[in-house]
């Protein structure tokens, strides 16, 4: 009998020799799906927009929420030979509009819950809209209506076209050559994907919680479905939502981000108990920082089922396996194979284990390169390895630790201050539900450290919180790394992927500081004229 890792697998042939086994076991329009079933309705998708136009190699765009349909159109795109764009759906009108121009969309199709948003575009030739109408938008059903759904000819691979780091500046289309081959030899090609993280085949349930837009979440999911693991979406994260299908549906794999963890960790103990959680095997992390205590806590509670991975949609570069992180905690892992870390000096330096500098990644070959960027593509690069602009160290065997985002790095007084490890201690805090840490400018220091805090349910923002929460850092850190004031929000600027838009803050501060410095020209000009006048006089 074959081990189910050497057969044949991936959506197509689980389609074609397992029809009837459960694609989605539930999500957000309450549909459950076989393999047969959705293949047939992918093949429909790419019946249709091939009849109006989209051909080999074209740019197809989605903004579309956590459901059936965006998985459709990308298995469509997957088979069709198209480069698919899935955009953050929330996003505003004119950056989809910049994102359409720049990778050159032939199609968008949107849902019409964002009309005012991404169905706000109207500069691409084929629009489609799913869920109602949107005018200037031909209707989905009525692009499918007739279509069959029999695999359509001249079948090839397509694949993402991924817009990234739209929190630190202008997104960046990362592009790769189209693979050549066939659909087919993609979907089994993703056993090897995941294999790493322990996604058996044919065995299991696989819930997406995360964004579907999101290149990370969509990595998992189409994974585990390639193996023959049913989806189980959520149409937004909610924490005992989470719990409950994972008892539900008896889920084994998933894919989140830390403030996922945060979330079902500030859930009362009584219902976190209320949940049996025994089934998972492989929860996967990455986007964004965890703190230590709170993977910590996630471990205890759930078990050594939470591996992380770090890299970015440019290239994936480490895994931490539960086990060895918790003989180091903190680390990100150990570089998967074909790839090494380096970490470099500002002159390109290799630097010894220890010492802290900026990651590089280096598969042996420029593996992409930012759509029509060639100095950006330019900038990342050192040789044959890249950045993705995170500072780290590795250890005396290899493992990986990130410190922060080389652009998110206070410099106070002259020295460094990684707002991570600010944010770290800020999280264990029972008060605090999430925060972000910035350098705000300092006529003295150059920067302060400043703490922006969302204060969990049922505490309110007070001077008292602010100065405990202050305590609370300098019992644990150096006085320099300490936030010297902390400001409440209601909710902060995150992705819904986790990752903080810290640069909205830092402008703001900076914005204030430069209203702050005009009040104080004008003060002293009034006071020179007051002078000037009465000595006229």
């Amino acid at each position: 009998m074959k081990h189910p890792w050497d057969r044949p697998l991936g959506i197509w042939h689980l389609a074609e020799h397992h029809p009837d086994r459960a694609a989605i076991l539930g999500c957000p329009s309450g549909e459950s799906l076989t393999f047969a079933e959705l293949a047939a309705r992918a093949h429909r998708a790419a019946h249709a927009l091939r009849e109006l136009g989209v051909g080999h190699g074209d740019v197809v765009g989605m903004a579309l929420p956590n459901d059936l349909d965006i998985l459709v159109w990308q298995l469509a795109a997957a088979e069709a030979g198209w480069r698919y764009v899935t955009l953050n759906p929330r996003s505003p009108a004119a950056e989809v509009a910049v994102i359409a121009e720049h990778a050159g969309m032939k199609a968008l199709i949107v849902h019409a819950e964002y009309a005012g948003r991404a169905g706000a575009v109207t500069s691409v030739p084929i629009r489609v809209s799913v869920g109602g109408g949107i005018d200037g938008f031909t209707p989905q059903q009525e692009v499918l209506r007739g279509q069959p759904g029999s695999p359509p000819p001249d079948r090839t691979a397509g694949m993402a076209l991924v817009y990234t780091s739209g929190t630190t500046g202008k997104p960046k289309g990362i592009w790769r050559d189209l693979p050549g081959t066939t659909p087919e030899v993609m979907a089994d090609a993703m056993k090897t994907f995941a294999h790493a993280f322990r996604f058996t085949p044919l065995e299991g349930a696989h819930l997406v919680s995360a964004g579907m837009f999101h290149g990370g979440c969509q990595g998992f999911y189409l994974a585990a479905l390639n193996v023959g693991q049913p989806l189980v979406i959520m149409g937004s994260f909610d924490a005992e939502e989470t719990l409950r299908l994972i008892q539900e549906h008896r889920i084994t794999t998933g894919y989140m981000v830390p403030t996922q963890f945060t979330r079902l960790l500030r859930l009362p103990q009584d219902v976190r108990a209320g949940y049996d959680v025994s089934s998972l095997e492989s929860i996967v992390h990455s986007a964004a920082p965890c703190p230590r205590e709170i993977k910590k806590a996630m471990l205890d509670w759930w078990g050594p089922v939470i591996w992380e991975t770090y890299g970015g949609t440019e290239g994936a570069a480490t895994i931490a396996k539960p086990h060895h992180w918790l003989a180091r905690p903190g680390t990100v892992g150990r570089p998967i194979r074909g790839m090494t870390v380096k970490i470099m000096d500002d002159d390109g330096n290799e630097l010894p284990p220890g010492r802290v500098g900026a990651v590089y990644l280096d598969g042996g070959a420029p593996a992409f390169s930012y759509h029509g960027d060639p100095e950006q593509t330019a900038e990342v690069f050192r040789g044959t390895a890249f950045t993705l602009g995170d500072a780290g160290r590795l250890d005396e065997d290899g493992f990986l630790f990130i410190v922060d985002r080389v652009k998110d790095m206070i410099i106070t007084g002259g020295v460094n201050v990684y707002p991570a490890e600010v944010e770290a201690v800020l999280a264990v805090h029972p008060a605090v539900l999430d925060s972000a840490v910035v350098g705000a400018p300092d006529p003295e220091w150059g920067e302060q450290v400043r703490a922006f805090v969302q204060l969990a349910p049922g505490r309110d923002p007070s001077e008292e919180v602010a100065a405990e929460l202050i305590a609370h850092c300098r019992e644990r850190l150096a006085s320099h790394k300490c936030p010297r004031a902390v400001e409440f929000r209601p909710e902060l600027p995150r992705t819904e992927t986790g990752k903080l838009y810290k640069r909205l803050l830092r402008d703001e501060l900076r914005a204030r500081s430069a209203r702050k410095t005009d009040r104080a020209t004008d003060r002293a000009t009034d006071r020179a004229t007051d002078r000037t006048t009465d000595q006229a006089g």
